[in-house]
């Protein structure tokens, strides 16, 4: 695929409540049956209450999260999501996450072609029937909004702390107060993770998806795993 890799202004009427639907936990994406792996993490004893909790979403954040930061921003910056896909799998060491990242890459491309029409998420859409890997996906879908590269790694980096803040709640019984004091505790590195990313995204314009982090978390891909071994499980991953 042939992109512009002209991106869209941040200032784009409607960018800020755009980003605040694509990263909303409401979105009809497919997330919340996914636990980022804390469903694993809580299994093993490693996350028991809120402060343990707040380690794992940063260590999530920090590698994951930075990766799939700079995979949506780059889709959002204008570099060709086939090769950016391809780069997702690179990244995606173990087979149980590239499985769930086309499945959730698939159903996010049902939500945001119906929320922003794009002929660029129609061409992702037919050239990936399958699915193609969900950071991906979010970047093409923050520029269908509007958004600019910054924006899109925003949404994937809270994601990825958001999500498994989340569904702790429902596997901990954890206060709903608690587990928003750790997002709320993560805000600033949030902000720096989606700097990187964004700064990553621009150098990958000229210099390729090579550009782009590719930051490693073998505990969590051993979890996924062997939490997609389970026959009894609350999430999906």
């Amino acid at each position: 695929m042939t992109m512009d890799h002209t991106a869209p202004t941040p200032a784009a009427p409607g960018a800020v409540a755009a980003l605040l639907i694509l990263a909303d936990g409401r979105f009809p994406a497919g997330g919340h049956a996914h636990s980022g792996g804390v469903e694993a993490a809580v299994a093993a004893g490693r996350v028991r209450d809120a402060a343990t909790l707040e380690a794992f979403c940063r260590g999530r954040l920090h590698t994951a999260g930075l990766t799939a930061a700079a995979l949506a921003a780059a889709a959002a910056a204008g570099v060709d999501p086939l090769v950016l896909d391809e780069a997702a799998d690179a990244r995606t060491p173990v087979p149980a996450l590239r499985t769930t990242a086309r499945r959730l890459g698939r159903q996010l491309m049902r939500a945001a072609r119906a929320t922003w029409p794009s002929p660029e998420l129609d061409a992702l859409a037919a050239a990936r029937p399958r699915g193609a890997h969900q950071p991906v996906v979010q970047g093409l879908a923050a520029r269908a909004a509007g958004l600019d590269p910054a924006a899109a790694a925003y949404a994937a980096a809270y994601e990825s702390a958001g999500g498994p803040a989340s569904a702790a709640v429902r596997l901990l019984s954890l206060d709903p107060f608690d587990a928003t004091t750790v997002l709320a505790r993560l805000a600033p590195e949030i902000d720096r993770i989606a700097a990187r990313a964004a700064e990553a995204a621009h150098r990958a314009l000229d210099e390729g998806p090579g550009a782009l982090p590719a930051a490693a978390a073998p505990l969590l891909d051993i979890a996924a795993e062997q939490h997609a071994t389970w026959s009894v499980r609350l999430f999906a991953s």
